[in-house]
């Protein structure tokens, strides 16, 4: 792997390898190996997990954040992934779903994210156009109950 150079913010956060660290002033770091890590800009609350594709995307990052609950995160993606290919017909978000399937099954989630992150504003706009007709859940029920309870073990 090449070096990866990240900047942080006084008081930013970056989840490596399921550690979570803060740094106090402005500081440039470093990855000199293969690492999971994710910015604490890309992180998303449970309370922002609003919509199928969003608590997809909080679902994968448990993967990167709590590295203890990563099987159980990808199982919940592979319970889930059917019901959501079911669910949408857009075919952007249909062939991005595949994308972020992929990405996960070579244990890629930091690309999953990535991608999902491009799809979450084509799910705001068939919201926003009348979800109910294209047959877009506005949140997923497999994952609504139990995805917060894993977030919770990495506070």
């Amino acid at each position: 792997m090449a070096t990866l150079k990240l900047s942080l913010r006084p008081g930013e956060r970056i989840f490596i390898n399921g550690a979570v660290m803060r740094v106090d002033r402005k500081v440039s770091l470093e990855l000199l190996n293969d690492a999971t890590f994710l910015l604490e800009s890309h992180v998303m609350q449970p309370s922002d997990a609003t919509t199928a594709l969003r608590q997809l995307y909080f679902l994968i990052q448990t993967m990167l954040i709590a590295p203890e609950t990563a099987a159980e995160a990808t199982d919940a993606f592979r319970k889930t992934y059917p019901l959501l290919m079911a669910a949408f017909s857009n075919p952007g978000v249909r062939s991005g779903l595949m994308d972020v399937a992929d990405q996960v099954e070579r244990a890629r989630p930091f690309e999953a994210l990535r991608t999902l992150r491009a799809l979450i504003p084509i799910e705001d706009a068939i919201l926003a156009g009348g979800g109910a007709k294209t047959g877009v859940p506005a949140a997923h029920p497999a994952l609504s109950a139990d995805e917060p309870r894993l977030m919770e073990k990495t506070a």
